[in-house]
C-alpha cells in the first residue's frame, strides 16, 4: 500500500458516482418472457413473475419525473417487452419525450406489429431503435441457447422490420463462441444483409455470469472482483450506473443487470436514487474489466 492509499482501501469496493441521469431503463415486461434462454442473467422465463409488468398508468408519473430530471433517452426491456399488451401505447408515451430503444427477442415482431412500429417511428421527432437478441448465425448455434426453432422465428421478425424500413441492431453474446472473431462478425453481417438490412448493425456483449449462466457454464471466480480497484474516470463514463437508472414494478434499481439483487434497489422514485453506488456486486466486474456497455 502506498502512503497515499487510505487505510483499508484494498478491502473496499469502488464507488461509482452519478455523473448525470441521462438514461432511464424501464422493465416494462417485468421478468416474464416467452423464452427461457440458458444464459439469461436475470433468469427470465414464462413463469418468472418476480417483477410484474408495468402499465401505462403506472409509468406516467415516472416519465414526468424523468422529464423533470433531464433524462435524455429511454430503454424498454424485460422479459420480453412485446408480451406487455400495452407496449405500443407505452412506447408512444415514451417517444413523446425522448429517443427510445426496445430490447426484444424478436419472436413477436409480426407484420402488423412491425407496421405499427414504423408508424410510431414516423410520428415522433425522436429516434426509435429495436435491439434483437440472437446467439448464432444459424439454427445450430442459436437454438441450443435460445430454444428449438427460435432462429427461424427471430430471423422472420427481423425480416418483418426490414420490410417496413426499420433497421434493428443485432445483439449477440459471447455464448456464441466465435462472435467476437473477425470471421464470426462477418458471418453475422452477411446474415443481416441476406435478411434485408443493407447497413447492418451488430453489438457483441460479454457474458454476465449470474442468473441462468451460472448453471450453463460457471459463476464468477473469487479473483473476478473489484475489491481494492480504483475506478478511473474513463471506466466510470462507460458504466450504466453512472448515467442512468432502472425502473421496475418494485422500484428503482442501480442498473438493468441487477434487478434480482435486493441491495441494488435504491427507492421508489428517481429522486430517491440520485446517489452514488458501490460496485460490490459480482456482475460489476464484467462492466469494468470487460468494458460492458448496456447502451446501444
Amino acid at each position: 500500500m502506498s502512503p497515499s492509499t487510505p487505510a483499508g482501501a484494498a478491502d473496499r469496493h469502488p464507488g461509482a458516482p452519478l455523473l448525470a441521469l441521462d438514461t432511464l431503463w424501464l422493465q416494462v415486461a417485468g421478468t416474464l418472457c416467452n423464452l427461457q434462454c440458458s444464459h439469461c442473467f436475470i433468469s427470465c422465463s414464462p413463469v418468472n413473475h418476480s417483477h410484474a409488468m408495468m402499465t401505462l398508468v403506472s409509468l406516467r408519473p415516472l416519465l414526468e419525473e424523468a422529464a423533470s430530471l433531464g433524462v435524455k433517452e429511454y430503454y424498454l426491456t424485460g422479459g420480453e417487452p412485446f408480451l406487455n399488451p400495452e407496449i405500443l401505447p407505452i412506447l408512444e408515451a415514451v417517444l413523446s419525450q425522448g429517443p427510445a430503444t426496445v430490447l426484444t427477442n424478436g419472436l413477436l415482431l409480426r407484420p402488423g406489429t412491425a407496421a405499427s412500429l414504423r408508424g410510431l417511428s414516423e410520428a415522433t421527432p425522436y429516434s426509435l431503435d429495436l435491439r434483437i437478441s440472437l446467439d448464432g448465425w444459424d439454427a445450430a448455434g442459436n437454438d441450443p441457447i435460445r430454444g428449438e426453432g427460435t432462429f427461424d422465428r427471430i430471423v422472420s421478425g427481423i425480416r418483418n422490420l426490414a420490410k417496413e424500413g426499420l433497421a434493428p441492431v443485432l445483439t449477440v453474446t459471447e455464448a456464441c463462441g466465435e462472435a467476437g472473431s473477425r470471421d464470426g462478425r462477418l458471418r453475422f453481417l452477411h446474415l443481416m444483409r441476406t435478411i434485408g438490412l443493407p447497413h447492418p448493425r451488430l453489438k457483441i456483449m460479454p457474458l454476465l455470469r449470474i442468473g441462468a449462466e451460472t448453471s450453463r457454464t460457471r459463476a464468477y471466480l473469487q479473483a473476478e472482483s473489484l475489491r481494492g480497484h480504483a475506478l478511473t474516470a474513463s471506466e466510470a463514463e462507460t458504466l450504466a450506473c453512472t448515467t442512468g437508472r432502472m425502473a421496475t414494478s418494485r422500484g428503482i434499481f442501480t442498473c438493468p443487470i441487477l434487478i434480482e439483487e435486493p441491495a441494488a434497489r435504491m427507492g421508489r422514485t428517481l429522486g430517491e436514487a440520485l446517489a452514488p453506488v458501490t460496485l460490490r456486486h459480482a456482475a460489476c466486474w464484467t462492466c469494468v474489466a470487460e468494458g460492458l456497455s448496456c447502451r446501444t
